[in-house]
């Protein structure tokens, strides 16, 4: 039981280092006209692979950090190695993310702030009209399994503080 506890804290810990990585590449998105939201890809053994964020400049609507990561991920790697891998992102992926990353073969998607609280946050913005539908439910209608983790209450505000005066 210890053990259990141990690793439950240890996976945390490293949870929330990689979930504040994404508010950073938020941060720099944000800063180069982007929307504030970042991503990034570890492998089965914890290493980055892969780091994004928004790309509204260039790709308009669809070009969320996380579909960047899936899209990239896909073509680089495997659907059976990306089962032991693990996306992170600041905040939870909307419906076309979340098919993303099931499609692409992620086995775990890790956010730090539901769609829900970013809506209260963006509004009716039409750069930003959220959908309300958690990526559970996405996932849950597939076929394969993909674990959540999120929302973290720890930095739930330091995203949220990327968002404030950008919508």
């Amino acid at each position: 039981m210890l053990a259990a506890q141990t690793q439950g804290v240890h996976m945390k810990d490293i949870d929330l280092g990689h979930l504040r990585e994404t508010i950073r590449i938020a941060q720099e998105s944000r800063a180069a006209g982007n929307h504030p939201f970042g991503a990034l890809l570890t492998g089965p053994d914890g290493a980055v692979l892969l780091r994004q964020g928004n790309a509204y400049q260039q790709g308009k609507g669809v070009a969320h950090a996380e579909l960047l990561v899936a899209q990239e991920a896909s073509r680089l790697y495997t659907p059976e190695f990306l089962e032991g891998c693990t996306l992170y992102t600041s905040v939870e992926p909307c419906c076309m993310c979340a098919g993303a990353c099931y499609w692409a073969g992620i086995g775990t998607v890790v956010y730090g702030m539901t769609e829900k609280r970013l809506a209260v946050l963006t509004g009716d913005n039409p750069e930003n009209l959220t959908l309300d539908l958690p990526c559970e439910a996405v996932f849950e209608a597939g076929q394969r399994r993909v674990e959540t983790r999120g929302p973290f209450a720890e930095i739930e505000e330091e995203v949220a503080e990327g968002h404030r005066g950008f919508w």
